[in-house]
């Protein structure tokens, strides 16, 4: 007779001894070559390793809370290390809206190798049904090398210059009519890679060239965003809004320049200000002594932008995912009103987003996580098919837009989204 019980997940964290050798200094080469799960930045995250114990796929991110309770149901945690990553997580990257090809996805790995300032440590996961390998639990994976360098091919996509300079204006025109105060457009690139093409090398290319962003493979999105959509931390809540946009100048003075002229734009600032109140007004009936200081200019290599940090106390049961779903998708990927916006984005864009400004992230067993934007990324394979059969090159689309209200220029907006191609452009040369 078989049980209708569902087996459930034991993961078990122990940490690796700092004087120990093997102790990871790049943690890509631990991660499938194929498939890289991966959360970084500045050296720190953690990497999912050996496939995946559980995955489930849903429609959108108002599934995901209810998807990672009925996994973590029962599930038995032993994390004497308790930092971030640490014990039961799942990796996750989320469709921009619902009626997208792309599914939703959490996935739980095998195995987990991660680090936190001077720390490490491996995570081990199992089903309940599973045999218990008690030798382990403290043993670090074996190291893969990466693969040769390789090449990609991207060009125009569905939606090119003058395409999308048309649907900025038409855009501008649902603005001056009252349907929407600010709408957030997209163009894409598509292309391919080498069959069998080693995904770590673009993963750690844009987590070398963009130390301060957070690089995100999972599920074959693989990117460098700048803007995280929440953090919660022991019952800390956080988020970085961005919004606002100018590109690099090309010596010191042409540079200060440029920040001095985002700083002082109306159009950008206006544009800002959407962006933090939509935060603001989905976190505060969560959270007390929620704070979102003065904007500031953010520099990364290749553009400046306003942004602004928001924090506060979490003040009832909300996890990471609950706060995700809720904000989903801010003023900064989709404009004002949201359902308004959505509605405009589907009649203006020719093509399926999938996971481009969806959020990407991981979770942990106690509701902790960070999740950030996908943005400056690309998506690898296709719906039904990540990884392609051997000897079929994998088919790429990368996705950039801007965020449209009454003073945009359509040209302006274009070149912004050429110069928010630039990370996953170069990273894939």
């Amino acid at each position: 007779m078989t049980s209708s019980v569902r087996p459930h997940l034991i993961a078990t964290t122990r940490e690796i001894d700092p004087s120990n050798a093997a102790e990871p200094a790049d943690l890509l080469p631990f991660t499938d070559p194929d498939q890289p799960l991966a959360w970084l930045r500045r050296g720190d995250g953690i990497v999912g390793v050996g496939g995946a114990v559980e995955r489930v796929t849903f429609p959108g991110a108002t599934d995901a809370a209810d998807a990672w309770r009925c996994l973590t149901d029962g599930a038995v945690v032993d994390d004497p290390v308790g930092l971030p990553g640490t014990g039961l997580v799942a990796f996750g990257a989320f469709a921009f809206d619902v009626p997208s090809a792309w599914p939703s996805t959490l996935i739980v790995p095998r195995a987990v190798v991660g680090r936190h300032g001077s720390r490490a440590w491996v995570t081990r996961v199992r089903r309940s049904d599973e045999p218990d390998a008690a030798d382990e639990p403290a043993s670090l994976p074996e190291p893969l090398p990466y693969g040769p360098y390789w090449p990609a091919t991207v060009g125009p996509g569905v939606q090119g210059p003058e395409g999308y300079q048309e649907s900025v204006r038409a855009g501008l025109e649902a603005i001056a009519a009252g349907r929407v105060s600010k709408v957030v457009l997209a163009r894409d690139l598509v292309g391919s890679v080498p069959a069998g093409a080693d995904l770590r090398r673009l993963a750690r290319a844009l987590d070398t060239e963009y130390p301060d962003t957070w690089m995100y493979a999972v599920d074959g999105l693989i990117g460098a965003s700048p803007e995280t959509l929440v953090t919660v931390d022991s019952g800390t809540v956080t988020a970085r809004v961005l919004a606002g946009t100018a590109a690099r100048g090309a010596d010191p003075d042409e540079d200060a320049a440029a920040e001095a002229a985002l700083a002082a734009s109306r159009k950008d600032t206006e544009e800002h200000v959407f962006a933090v109140r939509s935060v603001v007004d989905v976190l505060r009936p969560h959270t007390t002594g929620l704070t979102a200081p003065a904007m500031f200019t953010l520099q990364l290599p290749n553009v400046w932008h306003l942004a602004t940090d928001i924090a506060g106390d979490l003040s009832d049961t909300a996890s990471a995912l609950d706060l995700v779903a809720a904000l989903h998708p801010t003023a900064a990927v989709a404009g004002t009103p949201t359902d308004a916006a959505r509605a405009l984005i589907r009649e203006l864009e020719p093509f399926d987003r999938g996971r481009y400004a969806g959020p990407v992230g991981w979770v942990d067993a106690a509701g902790n996580g960070e999740w950030a934007i996908a943005l400056r990324g690309a998506q690898f394979g296709t719906p039904g098919e990540v990884v392609p059969a051997p000897g079929t090159p994998i088919p790429v689309v990368a996705h950039a837009g801007a965020g449209i209200v009454a003073a945009s220029d359509p040209e302006a907006e274009m070149l912004e989204t050429r110069v928010k191609f630039r990370p996953i452009v170069d990273a894939l040369a």
